[in-house]
C-alpha cells in the first residue's frame, strides 16, 4: 500500500473512532446549545431549534443522558445550554450537575422557553440553534457530520471568526466545514481495507483500537448487568450462553440497551453512531475470546471490522431510513471471519451475503428497540460469515447482489440512499402525527 493510501486509512480511523456520551443525534443538539450559549455569554433567555427530519427522529425516543430520563429535543437543547460543555465535543453533557438538571427541568416547564421546527431542504443531519438574551442573539449550526459546525455567530451578521473572543478554548479545532481536512472515504475499497488491515503497523492502531474495545466492552457489561431499555442482551444470554454467536449478539445488543435508555457511560462510536461503534467491536471481542485469538489479532480484526462498516456506510450517507447497525454488522462479520482465517473472496462473500439478507431493514428513529436491530444485524452476520467459508453465497442476480461485492455495496447504498427516501419521510410524518394511519 503507497504512503497516500495508508495515511488516509489511518485518518479515517482516528476521524471515526471518537468517544461520545448518548445517542449522537441528541448529543449533537445539546452541543449546537451549548455552542450558542457560549457565544451568548449568558443563559439564554429563549432557544430556538430548527432540525431535520432525521434529527427529529432520532431524538423523539432516545434518553439524554445525564438528565435523569429526559427525552426529547427540547430537553436535550436545554440541557446543553444550561449544563453542557462547549469544549467537550461528543462528551457534552458529561459534567452535568444536579442543579443544572433542576434548572433544566424549571425551564422545560417555561411554555414557549424552547421551540422546536422541522428544516426541509437540508442535509439529513442539520441542527441549527438560536440562543436569545439581553437583546443579544447567538446561533450554532451542525451540519452533515455531528461535530461539523458551518456556523458560529454573535448578532447575526458575525463570523466565526469574529466571534472567536467569545468561544470557549478548546472549540477552535471543532470543523468548519464538511471537507476541510477530512480523510476521503471515497477511496475505500475491500481490496484497500483488506490490505492495511494486514499490513498496518500495530503501534498506529493499538492505542485507538484498544480504547474503542475497553470502552464498548464497558458499556456493554453495564447491560447485561443492569436493567435498561427492553434488556435483549440480558434476554439473549439468559438462553443461549454457551454459543458464542448468541454472546457476540447479546453483547452487541447489551450496550445498545444501555445507550439507548441513557446509560451514562461515553462509547467509542464508528460512522457518528455509538451502536454501530458498539457492533463493530463487541461482537469481534467475543469471537476472539472464544477462539484464544491474539491480541494483534484483534486489533487487526477490529480495524478491518470499522473500516469495512465505514466503506458500506458511505454510499448510504450519514442519516436514511436505512438501518445503520447493518453496516456495521458487515464490518464484525468481516473481523469474525479475519479471526477464523477466511480468505479474500471469503471477505467480500461475508459483506456481500449480510448485506443480501438483512439489508433494508428500517430505521424508525433511535429507541430501545434499535438493540434488536444490531442483534439481528449481528445474527444474520455470522451466519454470512458460515455460508462464506461454507462456499453457499448468493450469486450475482440473487435480488440485489451485484457482479461482485462493491458493485453490491453501491446497489445497497443507492437503496438506502435514493430508494428508501420517500420511506423516509413517511417513518417521519407518522411518528410526528403528520399521517393518520
Amino acid at each position: 500500500m503507497d504512503q497516500a493510501s495508508y495515511a488516509n486509512h489511518l485518518l479515517i480511523l482516528r476521524e471515526e473512532l471518537v468517544l461520545a456520551l448518548g445517542c449522537t443525534e441528541p448529543i449533537a443538539v445539546a452541543l449546537a446549545a451549548a455552542l450558542a450559549r457560549s457565544v451568548l455569554g449568558v443563559e439564554p433567555e429563549r432557544l430556538e431549534v430548527a432540525c431535520s427530519g432525521s434529527i427529529i427522529k432520532n431524538v423523539k425516543s432516545v434518553t439524554v443522558p445525564n438528565s435523569g430520563g429526559l427525552r426529547g429535543i427540547e430537553a436535550a437543547a436545554i440541557l446543553g445550554a444550561v449544563g453542557g460543555d462547549a469544549t467537550a465535543s461528543l462528551e457534552v453533557l458529561q459534567g452535568v450537575t444536579p442543579q443544572e438538571l433542576r434548572r433544566t427541568r424549571e425551564l422545560l416547564d417555561q411554555p414557549g422557553y424552547c421551540s422546536v421546527t422541522l428544516e426541509e431542504g437540508v442535509p439529513n443531519l442539520y441542527v441549527r440553534v438560536v440562543a436569545r438574551a439581553a437583546g443579544h442573539e447567538a446561533v450554532a449550526r451542525i451540519e452533515e457530520r455531528h461535530t461539523n459546525v458551518t456556523e458560529l455567530s454573535l448578532d447575526g451578521g458575525a463570523t466565526r471568526e469574529e466571534a472567536a473572543s467569545r468561544t470557549p478554548v478548546g472549540c477552535e479545532d471543532l470543523p468548519v466545514s464538511s471537507a476541510a481536512g477530512r480523510a476521503e472515504r471515497g477511496a475505500l475499497s475491500l481490496a484497500s481495507i483488506w490490505e492495511f488491515a494486514h499490513d498496518t503497523s500495530l503501534a498506529d492502531v493499538d492505542e485507538l483500537i484498544s480504547g474503542q474495545l475497553s470502552c464498548n466492552d464497558k458499556i456493554s457489561r453495564a447491560g447485561l448487568s443492569g436493567s435498561w431499555g427492553s434488556n435483549i442482551g440480558s434476554t439473549l444470554l439468559a438462553s443461549r450462553s454457551n454459543d458464542v454467536c448468541c454472546r457476540a449478539r447479546a453483547a452487541a445488543a447489551a450496550g445498545s440497551d444501555a445507550r439507548m435508555s441513557g446509560c451514562p457511560l461515553p462509547v467509542t462510536i464508528v460512522c457518528g453512531s455509538g451502536n454501530q461503534g458498539i457492533t463493530c467491536s463487541a461482537p469481534v471481542l467475543e469471537y476472539a475470546r472464544e477462539l484464544g485469538a491474539s491480541h494483534e489479532a484483534l486489533v487487526r480484526a477490529v480495524v478491518l471490522s470499522d473500516l469495512t462498516a465505514v466503506h458500506v456506510k458511505y454510499y448510504i450517507g450519514e442519516l436514511s431510513a436505512f438501518c445503520g447497525a447493518v453496516c456495521a454488522a458487515c464490518g464484525a462479520g468481516a473481523g469474525i471471519a479475519y479471526l477464523r482465517g477466511c480468505t479474500f473472496d471469503q471477505y467480500g462473500a461475508t459483506v456481500v451475503n449480510t448485506l443480501a439478507n438483512v439489508g433494508g431493514i428500517v430505521c424508525d428513529g433511535a429507541k430501545p428497540s434499535c438493540a434488536a436491530k444490531v442483534s439481528a444485524a449481528v445474527d444474520a452476520a455470522v451466519l454470512a460469515g458460515d455460508m462464506a467459508f461454507a462456499d453457499k453465497s448468493f450469486k450475482a442476480g440473487d435480488g440485489l447482489v451485484g457482479a461482485d461485492a462493491e458493485r453490491t455495496i453501491r446497489t445497497m447504498g443507492r437503496v438506502g440512499r435514493v430508494g428508501m427516501r420517500p420511506t423516509d419521510v413517511e417513518i417521519l410524518n407518522i411518528m410526528i402525527g403528520k399521517t393518520d394511519v
